[in-house]
């Protein structure tokens, strides 16, 4: 028997699973192409592909290519087939042309010289005619048009292989299939589910993971339950090799259900969990897999004995930065992971490659896939703690007798360092300052103290560069750790510390951790709402202690405005200075929270001292337009910015210009912005802002434990020049 030509087709970056599923299923002269592959085989090869391929979109069999380089060649070309052999008359049709790289040009005109073809011919050898329908045909033909050739092709499947039929209710993009069952494979389910390895999808949307995982795990034919199909109104199909083909399956599908692993998916979502649960059902799966309304914390694992796959399809968004909800999600599920997962494998999915950073997991493996027209990385991680990328574990203390000379030295530092400052600090009221900030070369850490109704230290260490000894520079760490806790006469539990890596935009905002524990603590007249451990910083920037009280001398009487806001510190100080009132604006949501918490912390709980979510710098467009007046203007932008809420990105030290005449324009006549920024290489363009006074007040702000870092932080006063 001769073999029949057929094309499979799937999406873009799927032709090598798609491949090697074919030569699985019995195909043969198996080649890839873009966006499919090639094979011969017979009709029940076909069918069986048909039936069980988890990947492809359609199956085709290819009934001739020809020459078409304009409507009449391709018109001449679709009438040398006999469609009465294919068809009647009584059956309707549908006709899909693709084209690429041709001098037929426009798909749908091209679709309509190929139905005209074969409604002529029909006409003209039976004197009536098939009819069009779009929806559900009996008959569906296609044609691939590709540097004037085309390939004519009766498509076997009739309508997408991805669609199995157990989709009943859906969420917001859903997952497509094949898509889901190509994530899988990539993955390695198949082999973790062999082996009795569990499944846990903790976003499960509309349940497509969990129950594709389920399909294959299961040995089950992904279109068992297909009602539909593009071959069984064809005159040459083959009855007997389609019943057949579904007698072996249901049987395969019985034996494949006893020896089902766990597999479970959830959501916090409660929509979609209703979803999930009906698609579950409508797949005849509900005995098999657990859906739960569950928050992310909440999922654990039902058969935490079989360590299996975590598979993840979280929300991509555009949005990326310290605002960002996504990266906090990101985030969590990062811990999730770490802390109720370990020994698993866990495989993601992302639109946003910098979002997946976020999870603080090495990846071990990388693919690129596309969902729908998004090209999106599918990352595969090991949960074993030496991949962790999460630098925030704190090393031990090392034992007083196993010190060193230089810790020693470093001792003797501390030590002067307190008693210097804390005398300074008792004399000007001041609570929380810097003790240590790299005074020693060897010891590259700082430590701040906080003081509230205890004393905690906050010590960060400046990551070692990579030409130093790892090791040594670990050891150093304990001793500096072991040191601090016997100079402050401290326990373990009121120290905190942190890894600084050179930052990039607002990374110093970004998450770290997400426990929530928040301290109070004191500063001149002031309390703020420190976190310890979820963050880079801590929401209270010690180097803008001076700044802040310069704004509560000049805000008596004013209307003040706190630009890039981060915990609203600044406006706390305002209010307590007299402001008639105070507006509040960041991108980030948490943390306008915090300095709504800030302020209600310090008694300013009114109309009079409000919060905004907003772009600063689309804001300050719209409240020029607005012409709102301030009379004093704290403005402190990060040094660079890419966050995916702000066109293109900020840069403060190109970009600080516009910005400040973007600002000035809100100022009253005698009204004082107060300009700041940390970027140490940051020059003021004087010259490009005329009619302004501008005085550098950097170093008369800074304060005296800071004195060692000069360049810590820049500071302007600035106001408009009297005629």
């Amino acid at each position: 028997m001769t073999p029949y030509q057929f094309f499979a087709t799937t999406p873009k970056n799927m032709e090598s699973l798609l491949a090697d599923e074919l030569r699985g299923l019995g195909a043969e002269d198996v080649t890839e192409t873009r966006a499919g592959a090639n094979f011969t085989g017979t009709l029940a090869i076909a069918y069986k592909i048909c039936l069980w391929s988890r990947i492809a979109n359609r199956v085709l069999l290819v009934l001739d290519r020809f020459p078409a380089a304009d409507p009449d060649a391709l018109y001449r070309g679709v009438q040398t087939i006999p469609w009465e052999t294919h068809f009647t008359p009584t059956e309707t049709f549908a006709v899909e042309l693709n084209t690429s790289q041709s001098q037929i040009t426009h798909s749908h005109y091209g679709a309509l010289k190929v139905k005209d073809a074969i409604v002529d011919q029909f006409r003209t050898r039976t004197g009536t005619r098939p009819w069009i329908d779009t929806e559900q045909p009996n008959i569906q033909i296609n044609v691939y048009l590709r540097r004037d050739e085309a390939t004519l092709c009766l498509d076997l499947s009739g309508e997408s292989l991805h669609k199995r039929s157990y989709r009943e209710a859906g969420v917001a993009a859903p997952l497509k299939e094949n898509l889901a069952a190509a994530i899988l494979l990539r993955a390695g389910w198949p082999e973790i589910a062999q082996d009795g390895g569990a499944l846990v999808d903790p976003m499960c949307g509309s349940g497509t993971l969990p129950i594709e995982a389920t399909l294959i795990a299961a040995d089950i034919a992904p279109g068992l339950q297909r009602k539909h199909w593009g071959f069984l109104n064809w005159k040459k199909h083959d009855a007997k090799a389609w019943e057949a083909l579904l007698d072996e399956a249901h049987t395969r599908k019985v034996e494949g259900l006893k020896k089902l692993p766990s597999i479970q998916g959830s959501d916090c979502n409660p929509s979609a969990v209703r979803a999930a649960q009906t698609n579950v059902e409508q797949a005849g799966l509900a005995d098999f897999i657990q859906i739960d309304h569950l928050e992310l914390e909440q999922c654990r694992a039902a058969d935490p004995d079989h360590p299996g796959l975590v598979v993840i399809n979280p929300p991509y968004g555009e949005r990326l930065g310290a605002d960002s909800n996504l990266a906090d999600l990101y985030f969590r599920v990062g811990q999730l992971l770490k802390e109720h997962f370990l020994g698993w494998r866990a495989s993601l999915i992302t639109g946003n490659p910098e979002l997946g950073k976020k999870l603080g997991l090495r990846a071990t493996r990388k693919h690129s896939l596309y969902n729908g027209r998004i090209e999106c990385k599918l990352l595969h991680f090991e949960i074993k703690p030496e991949l962790f990328t999460s630098n925030q574990a704190r090393p031990t203390p090392l034992p007083a007798e196993k010190l060193s000379e230089g810790a020693r030295m470093f001792a003797n530092r501390l030590k002067k360092n307190l008693k210097h400052l804390r005398r300074w600090a008792k004399r000007e009221g001041i609570y929380c300052y810097r003790l240590y900030g790299a005074d020693l070369p060897e010891y590259a850490i700082a430590v701040d103290l906080y003081q509230g109704e205890k004393c905690w230290v906050h010590v960060q260490e400046y990551e070692a560069p990579k030409n130093v000894d790892q090791q040594n520079a670990r050891r150093r760490v304990r001793e500096a750790l072991s040191v601090i806790l016997e100079v402050l006469e401290l326990p373990e539990d009121q120290l905190f510390f942190k890894v600084r890596r050179q930052q990039k935009g607002t990374a110093q905002y970004e998450k770290l951790a997400a426990n929530k524990h928040y301290y109070e603590v004191y500063e001149g007249d002031c309390r703020f709402w420190v976190n310890f451990e979820d963050y880079l910083d801590t929401g209270l920037f010690l180097d803008h202690r001076i700044t802040r009280s310069k704004l509560a001398e000049l805000a008596k009487g004013k209307h003040f405005l706190n630009l890039f806001a981060y915990t609203g510190t600044g406006s706390a100080y305002a209010a307590k200075g007299g402001a008639k009132s105070t507006l509040t604006v960041d991108m980030s949501n948490t943390y306008l929270q915090w300095a709504r918490r800030n302020l209600i912390l310090n008694g300013f709980d009114s109309d009079k001292h409000r919060t905004e979510q907003a772009n600063c710098l689309e804001w300050l467009d719209q409240a020029a337009k607005q012409n709102n007046k301030y009379g004093l203007i704290f403005l402190d932008p990060p040094s660079f910015s890419s966050s995916k809420r702000m066109e293109g990105t900020f840069d403060v030290l190109r970009d600080h210009v516009s910005l400040i005449k973007k600002t000035v324009k809100l100022l009253e006549p005698d009204g004082v912005l107060i300009f700041s920024n940390n970027l140490r290489r940051f020059k003021m363009d004087r010259e490009a802002l005329p009619g302004l006074q501008i005085k550098d007040i950097s170093r008369s702000t800074l304060p005296m434990d800071f004195e060692r870092n000069p360049r810590i932080h820049n500071c302007w006063e600035i106001r408009w020049q009297n005629d």
